[in-house]
């Protein structure tokens, strides 16, 4: 099969959240199993190593934006396993700090943005002249490229007949733009209709790929229920209860072999879940690093990923000084508000040894804190998958979650009827997060048991292969609907 995938992010190239990683991880996986795997991302900012590692391909692409044509530059890498990586430069774009926005929030241009990383994809492949299969689209920002397979491109070769799946990560995002932007998009004003890519007033990119797209899919069984639901559902469930027939879910997974305790060469020791002894090494390394009490007996809570309201960060605002008083200490790592930032920063300056911070992301720290720490705390608002659950058990860090999404869905409460693999809490609210923690503090009063529950944790396979399968069956899927009677779809022009 002939695979086009397309995402904003691709880890090692650009990373803001788990999409990055997902993006690196399932095309290799697919690349391994025999498919011809093409990604297609941005090329901005990135490190000088990184930036080594690529080839100019001397094409040159023209994408129509508005009444103009803009020239962009097509660098190739390679993410290995046969998988090879296209990265479009287009400097006025994306030479920015931020792939989505800044310190001061989303960029203004967002829409001009996006929509020449959609046609520039759909360009790329024309370019490359291969028969594409499959394009697999991966949130708002290539949300125009189901819509532009059954309109502007539908009868370019090698597209024609292409099928899509479009993958929702985070329904909150959408790309919603003013509807004086609708120039850009190179579309008719028969597009800007309630049945296509217009919502209360606006254009909405997530709109068009959710009604265009052969096949609509999102990263975790729970998550699939939830977004049907007018809380959940950010305006779209109606969308999506109406092509309810077309929404799958596929777990996420992570790489077995860049998060393994066994082999990982960020860790200050190795351990396996035959052999823990080295898991205290790496907690003592922990502490040191962030200036903990080294030699402490307390058990060490992690927080890591981004510092918003979405993530529950209200939540462990407010029981900060209750999480201490019961006896934990707490590590923090990520970046977001300024309010967090600020009111993290002084709960660590007020608890010394206790509590710390660090402000922004490190991948290797990232594989530190897995190791060393004895919780891991994640009360999201809502979560779509979350992989730093996966990441966490996989290194014999026991999840606390709320459950929600993919935390409900890959973390079973542990109970003292049921021996699970994490603890877990229903209400959004500080209380029902802190009575999780407290039963994960009795727990590891219990040696014996707890060490059970580490090793419960170490055994559950997240690894790509199985959800890799179900992608294929999915892609099939798609092919057979578009290719199928009245698989043209939705046209507007």
């Amino acid at each position: 099969m002939n695979l086009f995938f397309l995402s904003p992010e691709v880890w090692p190239f650009a990373r803001v959240g788990g999409l990055a990683e997902v993006s690196h991880d399932l095309p290799r996986t697919l690349a391994a199993r025999g498919h011809r795997v093409q990604v297609v991302t941005l090329k901005g900012r990135m490190a000088p190593e990184v930036a080594e590692t690529l080839e100019p391909t001397g094409i040159t692409l023209e994408v129509p934006i508005s009444w103009h044509k803009y020239q962009a530059q097509v660098f190739k890498g390679d993410l290995g396993a046969g998988a090879e990586v296209y990265l479009i430069q287009h400097d006025r774009l994306y030479d920015r700090e931020g792939i989505y926005g800044n310190a001061f929030g989303d960029y203004e241009d967002n829409c001009e943005r996006f929509v020449f990383f959609s046609r520039a994809c759909l360009e790329l492949a024309a370019a490359l002249g291969r028969p594409v299969d499959m394009v697999h689209a991966n949130d708002w920002t290539n949300a125009l490229v189901p819509v532009y397979l059954k309109t502007l491109y539908a009868e370019v070769e090698p597209l024609a007949g292409a099928a899509s799946l479009m993958t929702v990560h985070n329904l909150a995002r959408q790309g919603s733009f003013w509807h004086y932007d609708m120039p850009l998009l190179g579309l008719g004003w028969e597009c800007f209709t309630p049945e296509t890519l217009e919502l209360y007033g606006k254009i909405n990119f997530l709109k068009g790929g959710l009604i265009f797209a052969d096949l609509i899919s999102t990263v975790s069984p729970s998550y699939a229920r939830e977004m049907l639901l007018p809380e959940i559902g950010a305006e779209l469930q109606g969308v999506l209860q109406a092509r309810r027939d077309r929404l799958v879910a596929v777990l996420n997974g992570i790489d077995n072999a860049v998060w393994d305790p066994a082999t990982d060469p960020h860790l200050a020791a190795h351990f396996s879940a035959e052999d823990l002894a080295g898991k205290a090494v790496c907690q003592r390394d922990l502490r040191e690093i962030f200036g903990l009490a080294r030699d402490s007996r307390r058990p060490l809570v992690a927080v890591i990923g981004r510092l918003e309201d979405r993530k529950g960060l209200e939540l462990i605002v407010a029981g900060l000084e209750d999480m201490v008083a019961m006896g934990l200490d707490l590590v923090i790592m990520g970046y977001g508000g300024d309010h967090y930032h600020n009111v993290l920063k002084a709960a660590a300056e007020a608890n010394p040894g206790r509590a710390a911070v660090r402000i922004g992301h490190d991948m290797a720290l990232d594989h530190k804190i897995m190791a060393g720490a004895d919780l891991l705390l994640m009360p999201s608002r809502f979560e779509p998958c979350g992989l730093h659950q996966m990441h966490a058990m996989r290194y014999g860090t026991v999840p606390v979650v709320r459950a929600t999404g993919g935390l409900n869905d890959t973390v079973r409460d542990h109970l003292p009827d049921s021996p699970g693999m994490g603890f877990k809490f229903q209400d959004f609210t500080t209380p029902a997060m802190l009575e999780a923690l407290d039963r994960a503090l009795e727990t590891f009063g219990q040696g014996e048991q707890w060490q059970g529950l580490i090793k419960r944790c170490m055994w559950v396979d997240f690894s790509w292969q199985g959800a890799a399968a179900r992608y294929e069956e999915l892609y099939q899927r798609a092919i057979e609907l578009r290719r199928g009677p009245g698989g043209e779809g939705l046209l507007c022009r």
